[in-house]
């Protein structure tokens, strides 16, 4: 259901229309880009679990040492690979996602932990009207096998934090599974990929930049029901305390840039919109 933040229920007559498709058969597009480093033993159960008729598969890696590259070259000869510019999830992103050429795309983590065959749900999202389709763990049939208590209590207090601050409703934040009409890049506004020195958004805070920027640019943002599966082989770079405070950072960073110095990413005629999505979205 489409919901309007503190103005009801938004209508059919309401909700935006997605963007003209222009793919075969008059589906959009779909690019998915796969941030990976040393991912070798993951990646041939994850490209393998994609599903068919996608535009183009997208792989940055990190500077792997472990063969990660040319496993998915063998696994998916068709496969793209981009080489990141800098260190940082938020810096593969960005880089893969200016290598795109679809109309929607979908950030998709190379460990094993996000389901492919969930990539309709998100595609379905976005060509009903969203501009955003942000995963969930917390909503009805989405759940995680990876999420420790720890985990679940910093995501909960940030999540009631990005709703205060900007208006928002959604139930999850530190989870890296979304997908978007590439159009949104401009919105954004992500780091440019050229140059050594490191930029603010290179990090794990790259999935909090874009929800709270996406708010901050009116982008309509639909949730999807995720269930994030454990990591298959090997350990993963995430630091809960160390990347909790960069998204805390990251949060009061982007409000006082919205509130107090007068920026916005972009503007936009429409409203701030979270929706929730299980199934068909009920736009009545």
């Amino acid at each position: 259901m489409f919901t309007r933040q503190g103005q009801g229920v938004a209508t059919a007559e309401m909700a935006p229309a997605g963007p003209a498709a222009r793919g075969a058969g008059g589906s959009p597009r779909v690019s998915v880009v796969i941030p990976a480093k040393n991912e070798a033993a993951n990646l041939p159960g994850v490209l393998a679990e994609l599903p068919p008729g996608l535009h183009e598969v997208i792989l940055v890696d990190g500077g792997s040492v472990d063969r990660t590259v040319e496993t998915a070259l063998l696994v998916r000869p068709d496969i793209v690979v981009v080489h990141q510019t800098r260190r940082g999830k938020g810096n593969a992103l960005a880089c893969g996602f200016a290598a795109c050429t679809g109309d929607l795309a979908v950030m998709l983590d190379a460990d094993g932990s996000a389901d492919p065959a969930e990539i309709p749900s998100f595609v379905d999202a976005l060509r009903n009207g969203a501009d955003v389709a942000k995963g969930s763990r917390f909503l009805p049939s989405g759940g995680s096998e990876d999420l420790s208590w720890m985990r679940r209590l910093g995501n909960g207090g940030l999540v009631f934090l990005m709703n205060r601050l900007f208006g928002t409703s959604y139930s999850d934040l530190c989870y890296g599974y979304n997908a978007f009409w590439t159009r949104c890049l401009d919105h954004f506004a992500l780091p440019p990929t050229d140059g050594a020195e490191p930029r603010f958004g290179d990090g794990f805070e790259i999935e909090t930049l874009l929800a709270a920027r996406a708010a901050s640019g009116c982008l309509w943002v639909a949730e999807v029901p995720s269930f994030e599966r454990a990591r298959r082989f090997g350990s993963s770079n995430l630091n809960t305390w160390r990347d909790g405070w960069r998204v805390l950072r990251t949060m009061l960073r982007e409000h006082h840039a919205r509130t107090h110095v007068g920026v916005q990413v972009a503007s936009s005629p429409r409203p701030a919109l979270s929706a929730e999505l299980s199934g068909t979205a009920d736009r009545s």
